[in-house]
């Protein structure tokens, strides 16, 4: 935790708020301003809350800037006091973007009734308990907040998407975080493996129009093949080049609602020699080509 922050001359702003059910809120920002907004929103006990870094910086202020949390980018940062009340007070750096989905602890715990162990602030020893978690936006995680904050379907659906959004972002968040258990992997306790693994991701994002072999990868940020490989997958939930994929569709797809790009233009700027190849990739990302992406949000 950071220490005091001074909250003058930030400006004030407001979130998009979704209902989707009882006890079931979404919330969206876009700061695209080169100033720092607050945003705030009284938060009972009972709500557990889920924030998502998707670009940019984020800070979750506590008690009025006595102490903050970073919330970096692709980054997320879970929430649940049940002794107090917890306010929402974000602020966002320039540039940044968040979602945060709130839901109560009652209709939280009936998704999951089964599985309630396994949750750990929701087992019995832990019920009466605060809890908070960060952790990393996988890539398939990371298409879906995209989706949500760049919503453009018509708006009568859109507590009806927003829902099914939700509920799979929860499903891809708590998966991940069962497979990405740095307690339980002795790899990823050195500090030094996870600034190598996350140094690999950069590579493969920065060049994934000509991306490095493994082999190449693993050279470069000084592993061997087979822990370049666990490390990746305990730290990013897939395989390096599952999560190349992934990235590679989600960049393409946001060039696609630019309008600044043809079909073929996107496809060569994320790494594909034919238009057909990359019209392939797409429909077996999305279930559809490109063309008709397009045409079904405009």
């Amino acid at each position: 935790m950071d220490k005091k922050i001074n909250l003058e001359n930030i400006a004030e702003s407001s979130f998009e708020e979704t209902k989707v059910d009882v006890g079931f809120l979404i919330l969206t920002h876009k700061n695209e301003k080169n100033v720092a907004q607050n945003l705030t929103k009284e938060i009972d006990s009972d709500f557990i809350q889920f924030h998502f870094c998707i670009k940019g910086t984020t800070k979750f202020v506590f008690n009025q800037g006595s102490y903050v949390l970073d919330i970096p980018e692709e980054n997320s940062l879970l929430l649940y006091n049940p002794q107090r009340n917890l306010p929402i007070d974000l602020q966002l750096d320039p540039n940044s973007w968040i979602v945060s989905i709130l839901i109560t602890i009652k209709k939280f715990h009936s998704l999951f009734s089964e599985e309630a162990d396994y949750i750990s602030f929701l087992n019995a020893d832990n019920k009466d308990k605060k809890y908070y978690k960060d952790g990393i936006i996988s890539p398939s995680m990371s298409i879906v907040l995209n989706q949500m904050i760049n919503y453009s379907l018509n708006s009568s659906i859109k507590s009806l998407y927003f829902k099914g959004k939700a509920y799979e972002l929860l499903s891809l968040y708590f998966n991940r975080s069962e497979e990405a258990d740095v307690e339980q992997c002795p790899f990823l306790v050195d500090e030094t493996n996870v600034i190598k693994i996350r140094k690999a991701k950069d590579i493969i994002v920065a060049r994934m129009a000509e991306p490095p072999t493994l082999q190449d990868l693993a050279d470069e940020i000084g592993l061997n093949i087979k822990k370049l490989k666990e490390g990746f997958k305990q730290i990013y939930g897939d395989s390096v080049f599952s999560f190349l994929f992934d990235y590679k569709m989600e960049v393409a797809r946001k060039l696609l609602e630019s309008g600044e790009h043809n079909v073929n233009e996107v496809g060569h700027k994320v790494g594909y020699s034919t238009a057909s190849h990359f019209i392939a990739a797409f429909k077996k990302k999305y279930g559809t080509t490109p063309k008709k992406y397009l045409q079904s949000i405009s």
